[in-house]
């Protein structure tokens, strides 16, 4: 064995030491494998209790830390008692070891990380053995830390005394925590022999633990007391740490198990009063130790409610919390800036253990089914809220966040309570809630010392959920005292705007407050109006009359009131970032406001132009301002007179200048710098709301046409003239930032024509058309520019881009460009662009009608070739079936689009009607294939649509069908098609979008029943339902049902009617 053992050893070394790289490998194979041999442990033991020559180790500790490993691979899942052999082996091993290196020696002082392992495979051991093999385990060991008479030690025996502490805290993880049981795979093996030992301790040796551990523990604090006050000599430092030591693992072991034994051996009139000295020790992981124990034994379940207030008022800890909590503020405020991070966590700690008591007092108040409980309770969780509260004003946010449970349920309980009473609160539940407001609200505010700007991300967002929290606890409050929030919040931030107002010195945080505070507002207060009436006291009126009405006659609501004063406050130009940012949230937030006070509105747009804002040197701030202006413009455009219009679009022209940023690729050689610089996120962006702006702005000069005209000219001019330029600087695919340029340019100018109102269709009388002129200009010079770059993709999508906006904005007034639009769009086609352009498509169809018919007519038959094609590709992934879906139901809706817009004509011209019944064919295999709902019901909804058009009977006597002898196809074709779908298997109609399609085909043989009539009928009833082996007395009723009962009607009857059928066959 001993040359096995000695081959061991050195694969361990090798193992362990990677610059062996000859060896390495098979060093680790080596002991892979040996580790399959069930008889492995044996080596192991050796290794790890081997002595040397000298009585010390004799194997190094990264080989014997490897050997309990081994030992721990053994013992682990092992449900099965050992044999008598392996047991008497590893029992005799292990406590010989015990002996020699912490009875005698020093517990591994060489390296301590062998000191934690070894107590985690006795642990192991012992709960393979302690039910049936070592029932005696504790006795054992507990006479192994008694002083020998023969020695002159006159305390317990520190190692041991700490190596039995680290195997209780073991045994206590592996049997009765449910975090470690959580993140295990359910065992049932390992949940019975769990089960088993634990209850076997508690029958056993529960008492003799508990005895055991605190008497080590009280002795450890007697000698700390006496070390303290110099009564031993000499007393050593290292004296000192070693009884903490012993204390603060002992506390600790007595938290991991007063969950799990009999709570009349851990709460004694010995414990409490020990507990509560080690509360306030001077050392602080003693303190920490206890507090966690108190916690666990406040939350232990004790099944009687009366147990429960029991022990509560046996352990008093409200008004020993309410103490600590004191001391520990003030010796918090007397440290002042400098902050001890141990003493904070010893506040949470205490946090902690209040919020667990409340909690467990809530339980009692809201639960117990004794009356003679509640009353008590109640007091006792009135004592505990006022601590609460000043845990919860603890301007560390750790601290703070420990109630929150507590106060949460607190205030559901208030909820609750309002609900079920109309009685008017209680005085001292209204003084509560008065004192969690004042709270609430400056807890809200940031750290005066903090930066926003230039905080940690992490940091930042940390505030941000904190704040997000309490906003929860102020929602809670609103809904048990509306009055008390909104006048709160309402007078915090009116003091605080006016304070400004007057010229009073105010610190960043509280000036963001207060308009943070206005921010929030409309959210807080849930009972205010919408619209124009969350804002003034004006009474309902109707859209045309709110036109006419001067709201300024109309006093102010409470927000509105706030709006006001934080407008003419001056607050936006405070010399922090954070607080005028917060004041252009607020304002884009609040469009409305400014329709009732429109004297807001100029100052508000002044403060916006800026150096704190659009002119900002900041291009962050710059970047969301450029969205809130737009934003602001939007909603107030109404409000905004023609000549404030012209000179706010003076205020940023410098703003409307093109700036290309190329990013740093990661990969040269297979990243496009062209595409990856579209993609990447940067100012431009955000710049394209201000060209949008600017559109809106033109807009509101539509009364005066010239003035409008001259006006986008000067705005579009300069982006025209520098798209020439860029074009002419093109020579080839390597001038990226020319090309780059013309994509920015051409997206802008689709933006300032999105700023414009939508061309109406049908054009009413009077209307004033925008400038077409300008924006036939701007058309035709994009159309230049996609002509002689239509090979770049970028180019083809901001084109696409732009021309939608035009269209949106001028109607047919461009069709003209359209032609030679298409043309250039489809000479170099990406499949993945296919999308967009059907959108496109349908786009112009809305808006331009008959005036798309003839690009469609050149356009159906190879769009429609194109994508059977790629239909009809093998899908060889995820994104390949994506791309598919995505392109079938786009095409799908520009066929429908197509039929909606009356130019159906163009698939029965000379040029396309040879391949009308190529495309009918491919929409019944769509309306035929259940695995793509979506796709299904659209596809009946074009058949449908189709039937309304080309098989409608000629209404004048001699007159043709407009596609004679379609009707056949529809009899022969699509009608057996609807049919055919509702039997096959994979036609689920308990599938929510199966009935969506199940509607669609009740639909499509509606049309077919009305569009034919008397004809239809007669198919039905004598032709096409008695081939299904329908009896006639069912066809009949089916045939009248499809021809006299309304659209939904008929869907639920046709519904109905399948359900029965299928759950019949």
């Amino acid at each position: 064995m001993e040359q096995e053992l000695n081959q061991f050893v050195q694969a361990i070394l090798i193992a362990s030491d990677p610059l062996q790289s000859s060896l390495h490998q098979q060093a680790l194979e080596y002991l892979s494998a040996i580790q399959q041999n069930p008889s492995t442990w044996r080596l192991a033991l050796a290794v790890f209790v081997e002595e040397g020559p000298n009585g010390s180790r004799k194997h190094p500790p990264q080989v014997r830390f490897f050997a309990l490993r081994v030992l721990d691979d053994f013992l682990d899942n092992r449900f099965e008692p050992l044999d008598d052999d392996t047991f008497q082996t590893l029992r005799q091993s292990l406590l010989t070891y015990i002996q020699s290196e912490y009875l005698f020696g020093s517990a591994e002082a060489e390296a301590s990380f062998l000191r934690n392992k070894f107590a985690h495979t006795l642990t192991l051991f012992f709960l393979c053995t302690y039910v049936d093999k070592w029932p005696t385990f504790f006795t054992d060991f507990f006479a192994l830390i008694r002083p020998a008479e023969s020695t002159s030690q006159t305390t317990y025996n520190h190692h041991i005394s700490l190596l039995l502490f680290h195997i209780v805290l073991e045994i206590s993880g592996e049997v009765a925590d449910q975090l470690i049981k959580a993140a295990r795979t359910f065992n049932p093996d390992r949940h019975a022999r769990d089960s088993r030992v634990r209850d076997a301790v508690r029958e056993r040796d529960a008492a003799r633990i508990n005895e055991a551990v605190l008497t080590i523990v009280a002795d450890g604090v007697e000698r700390m007391g006496r070390l303290r006050k110099g009564e031993l000599c000499p007393a050593t430092e290292r004296e000192l740490d070693s009884a903490i030591e012993v204390v603060d693992w002992g506390v600790r072991t007595f938290a991991s198990y007063v969950g799990w034994i009999d709570i009349n051996l851990t709460v004694t009139r010995d414990t409490v009063p020990l507990l509560f000295t080690l509360l306030s020790d001077p050392s602080l992981p003693i303190r920490l130790a206890t507090a966690l124990a108190l916690t666990r034994i406040v939350a232990k379940g004790l099944k009687e409610p009366a147990d429960k207030l029991q022990l509560v008022k046996v352990l008093s800890l409200g008004q020993v919390l309410e103490a600590l909590e004191e001391r520990t503020r003030a010796e918090q405020k007397s440290r002042g800036s400098d902050t001890d991070e141990g003493e904070e966590s010893y506040r949470e700690a205490l946090g902690k253990l209040l919020n667990v008591l409340g909690l467990e007092l809530c339980k009692l108040t809201d639960e117990s089914p004794d009356e003679s409980v509640r009353p008590e309770a109640t007091q006792l969780l009135n004592q505990v809220l006022p601590v609460m509260l000043r845990f919860l004003a603890d301007e560390y946010d750790d601290t703070c966040s420990t109630v929150f449970p507590l106060l949460q349920t607190v205030l559901l309980t208030y909820k609750r309570q309002r609900k079920s009473s109309t009685d008017p609160l209680d005085p001292a539940k209204r003084s509560f809630l008065s004192s969690l407001l004042s709270v609430i609200l400056e807890k809200l505010k940031w750290d005066e010392e903090s930066d926003p700007e230039d905080m940690d991300e992490d940091d930042k967002a940390a505030f941000e959920e904190l704040r997000k929290e309490l906003r929860t606890f102020m929602d809670s409050t609103l809904l048990i005292d509306p009055e008390l929030v909104t006048e709160s919040v309402r007078t915090l931030a009116l003091n605080t705007l006016t304070a400004y107002q007057n010229g009073v010195a105010l610190k960043w945080n509280d000036a963001e407050l207060a308009v943070y505070l206005v921010y929030i507002f409309g959210e807080i207060n849930k009972t205010g109006g919408k619209g124009r009436a969350a804002f003034c006291q004006s009474p309902t009126m109707t859209r045309d009359k709110r036109k006419e009405t001067d709201f300024s006659e109309y006093p102010l609501t409470s927000h509105g009131e706030m709006l006001y004063a934080l407008v003419q406050s001056g607050i936006s130009d405070y010399p922090h970032k954070t607080v005028s940012m917060q004041f252009f949230e607020t304002a884009a937030r609040y469009g409305d406001f400014f329709k009732v006070r429109k004297e807001c509105i100029m100052p508000t747009l002044q403060a916006m132009l800026g150096v704190r804002a659009l002119h900002s040197p900041d291009s962050s701030t710059r970047s969301r301002v450029f969205y809130l202006f737009y934003r602001f413009i939007r909603e107030d455009r109404n409000e905004i007179p023609p000549d404030l219009a012209i000179s706010l679009l003076d205020g940023f022209r410098d703003l409307l200048v093109i700036h290309v940023e190329l990013p740093e690729l990661e990969d040269p050689q297979s990243q496009d710098m062209l595409t990856e610089a579209v993609s990447a996120s940067t100012i431009f962006d955000s710049q394209l709301y201000l060209f949008e702006a600017a559109g809106t702005l033109v807009s509101l000069l539509h009364k005066t046409p010239d003035q409008a005209a001259a006006l986008l000219l000067s705005v579009v001019r300069p982006l025209l003239d520098d798209l020439s330029a860029s074009l002419q600087a093109v020579k080839g695919p390597e001038d990226v930032l020319p090309i780059l340029r013309i994509h920015h340019i051409i997206m802008a100018l689709g933006n300032i024509a999105k700023g414009f109102p939508e061309y109406p269709s049908p054009v009413p009388e009077g209307y004033i058309a925008p400038p077409l002129d300008v924006f036939r200009e701007v058309g035709q010079a994009i159309l230049v520019c996609l002509e002689a770059m239509n090979v770049f993709r970028v180019v083809r999508d901001a084109t696409r881009f732009a021309f939608a906006r035009i269209l949106a904005t001028t109607g047919s007034n461009v069709a003209q460009l359209i032609p030679t639009l298409m043309a250039n769009l489809l000479a170099h086609f990406e499949p993945t662009e296919l999308i967009d352009f059907m959108n496109f498509i349908g786009l112009s169809i809305h808006k331009l009608q008959e005036d798309m018919s003839d690009v469609l007519d050149q356009l159906v038959g190879p769009l429609s070739a194109h994508i059977n094609g790629i239909l009809a590709q093998p899908v060889t992934g995820t994104d390949d079936q994506v791309t598919q879906v995505d392109t079938k139901r786009a095409y799908l809706g520009l066929l429908i689009s197509i039929l909606s817009s009356k130019l159906h004509a163009v698939f029965i011209s000379d040029r396309n009607k040879g391949q009308l019944e190529v495309l009918l064919e491919s929409m019944l295999r769509l309306a035929e294939d259940p695995s793509d709902p979506v796709s299904e019901k659209a596809a009946f909804q074009f058949l449908g649509r189709c039937v309304s058009v080309w098989a409608e009977p000629p209404k004048a006597p001699g007159a043709q069908q407009i596609l004679p002898g379609f009707e056949r196809f529809v009899y022969e074709r699509m009608v057996p098609s609807a049919f055919a779908v509702l039997s096959l298997p994979q036609f689920n109609i308990k599938d929510g979008q199966i009935v969506v399609v199940l509607q669609e085909i009740a639909n499509f043989l509606q049309t077919v029943s009305r569009t034919r009539g008397q004809e239809a009928f007669d198919f039905f009833v004598s032709v096409f339902l008695p081939s299904q082996n329908w009896p006639q007395p069912t066809a009949v009723e089916f045939a009248t049902k499809m021809r006299d009962l309304d659209g939904k009607a008929f869907r639920k009857y046709f519904t109905d009617f399948v359900r029965a059928s299928r759950a019949g066959s």
